[in-house]
């Protein structure tokens, strides 16, 4: 036991390797088992197939043999609609049980899945059903207006992914039947491509992500080991699955666990979310930074400055921790109160919010990755979260700071290992551009490492500008100060003429609000106010920034700006 002690971080992550094995010691990841989804999907059947598996928020869930059933129906239904392995089948649609259904069923008979984000513009969906090729389509009713006119020699067949039926048939087409078994089995290899993810980023063009099914099953079975789940375990979705976050620690890494997945059948606003997590009770969310920073700012925050006292309260520590810690127990009630795992994801979390969490014992944790990386890279368990860090970087992962400043050791974050993808879909000049040859991935992020090898993140390294004298301004730093000031939504700080420009969007209902006399007095004075509150937001950002990073103007945008899948501003539209 000594020995095992040395060589785990704790005796939980001994079980889980045990597990993840088989019972068996040894090389971990053997050929045991591989690691692809129909081979952990058939263990998870052996061990927990009477479990729930998928269910709509206040349905009956399906059980595990449920989805066995009906993904070997739909397997039998491809078949006979002419897919073959290696196939490009593209899915999309809104979250729901056959999504994951969907997705099963083309990966396990060798076929690709080509998931498409549901926010894409018909130009951009028709775009990468062209460029992937996708000789089917799976689309849920609320989205057909995405391909209407849309016409191809590859897209033979269309089918409803709500009942399976047939939207559009190819020749000699046959409808899906319930309870039936493909003719052929089918071998799947762990370098077999699951996927391709199409990624709108920030840079206005999509690249097609080849992910295999040992980088994806790899990244969910590390996921584990951060965080245990089993058959007591739910989850509560409200991340689109055609994005990689919520695909591979959604999806996949809940079928290790024979957990449950609920999906919500509107989007996620505070209506619908509230009444769906007291009634699933989650005890695991996978969010985005904007989530919580709008309930922070938009509900927590304003409670504290109604009154006059607690406003001074909240002001000294001693007492802003005591409020905050009754604040998060009436929180974490809201979602449920059953949480035990509240991932963030995507983007880097505001440094007050995080606070917030902190002294609010609230059960989050902060993962780093992309989807050229399935996407997890670095993190860690809630109960070892690092303030402003993504933790270090998970098991068998290597993560190393590219030629670092001397002064700051900042530089940008390289990574290899299992899960790094196969390269950029029909683009090797693409691929070659942030793949070393000796298999090093680019990230494109800054960061440092700690003594202890917790990762922090600076920000894009496209996005940091350089300043007159040569030094490094980061703008998403900028962006956090900005974004505590009261009535700001949200903002973009970028470039202009050499100078700073704070681009910022206010919550306009609560400023008319609080200025309701002054308005309906006369709008020039209510004009005067807004003025005031735009110098009074300068001289406060300023006064929390280095010399290099002061703002020289602000100017205000009248709409949100417009986002990715992971609620990150789309900046190459407004730079």
């Amino acid at each position: 036991m000594i020995i095992i002690k040395q060589y785990f971080k704790d005796f939980r992550t001994f079980v889980v390797y045990l597990q993840l094995n088989n019972g068996k010691m040894g090389v971990a990841n053997s050929n045991d088992t591989k690691m692809t989804f129909p081979a952990k999907f058939y263990e998870t059947l052996q061990k927990s197939g009477h479990c729930n598996a998928y269910s709509f928020v206040g349905e009956q869930p399906k059980t595990y043999n449920d989805v066995n059933s009906d993904v070997q129906a739909l397997m039998a239904f491809l078949e006979k609609n002419s897919i073959l392995p290696g196939d490009k089948v593209a899915i999309l649609s809104s979250n729901m049980p056959n999504w994951g259904i969907t997705y099963f069923a083309i990966t396990f008979m060798g076929a690709i899945a080509v998931p498409i984000l549901t926010d894409f513009s018909a130009i951009e969906a028709a775009n990468i059903l062209n460029h992937s090729e996708a000789k089917a389509l799976f689309i849920s009713s609320s989205l057909l207006n995405r391909i209407e006119g849309y016409k191809s020699e590859n897209l033979k067949t269309i089918v409803m992914i709500e009942d399976f039926s047939l939207y559009i048939k190819g020749e000699s087409a046959s409808e899906f039947v319930p309870s039936v078994k493909p003719a052929k089995k089918y071998e799947v290899e762990e370098d077999d491509l699951a996927s391709i993810i199409y990624t709108s980023g920030t840079t206005g063009r999509s690249k097609g992500v080849m992910l295999t099914h040992k980088n994806i099953t790899f990244n969910a079975m590390k996921g584990m080991v951060i965080q245990w789940i089993d058959e007591t375990d739910r989850f509560l979705s409200v991340l689109p699955l055609s994005h990689t976050y919520e695909n591979t620690l959604g999806l996949i890494l809940p079928m290790l666990g024979s957990s449950c997945v609920y999906y919500l059948r509107k989007p996620p606003t505070p209506p619908v979310l509230l009444p769906a997590m007291a009634e699933v009770k989650p005890t695991m969310m996978l969010t985005v930074p904007l989530i919580m920073e709008k309930v922070y700012f938009n509900k927590i925050l304003p409670a504290f400055r109604e009154k006059l006292i607690l406003k001074l309260l909240y002001k000294i520590p001693f007492f802003r921790k005591l409020l905050n810690k009754a604040a998060g127990k009436k929180l974490y009630a809201t979602f449920g109160g059953s949480l035990k795992f509240y991932g963030i994801g995507g983007a880097k979390l505001n440094r007050t919010v995080e606070q917030f969490l902190i002294e609010a014992k609230f059960p989050y944790a902060i993962g780093y990755g992309l989807t050229e990386t399935a996407p997890l890279l670095a993190g860690a368990n809630p109960s070892k979260s690092v303030f402003e860090s993504t933790g270090p970087a998970i098991e068998e992962i290597e993560l190393k700071i590219n030629n670092p400043d001397k002064k700051t050791g900042e530089g940008e974050i390289w990574a290899k290992g299992p899960n790094i993808m196969k390269g950029y879909y029909k683009e090797p000049g693409m691929t070659s551009e942030v793949l070393t040859p000796d298999g090093w991935f680019k990230t494109g992020d800054l960061g440092t490492l700690d003594s202890r090898n917790n990762l922090y993140i600076k920000g894009r390294l496209k996005n940091m500008i350089v300043g007159a004298s040569g030094e490094n301004i980061y703008p998403e730093e900028i962006e956090s100060v900005i974004n505590n000031f009261r009535f700001v939504v949200e903002s973009l700080v970028v470039q202009q003429k050499g100078k700073l420009v704070a681009m910022v969007h206010i919550n306009m209902e609560e400023l008319e609000k609080k200025y309701q006399h002054v308005k309906d007095d006369m709008s020039e004075k209510f004009e005067e106010k807004k003025e005031e509150l735009l110098n009074e937001l300068k001289e406060y950002v300023n006064s929390h920034v280095n010399k290099f990073s002061k703002i020289n103007k602000i100017v205000l945008t009248p709409a949100p700006f417009q986002k990715t899948a992971t609620l990150k501003i789309k900046r190459f539209l407004y730079t």
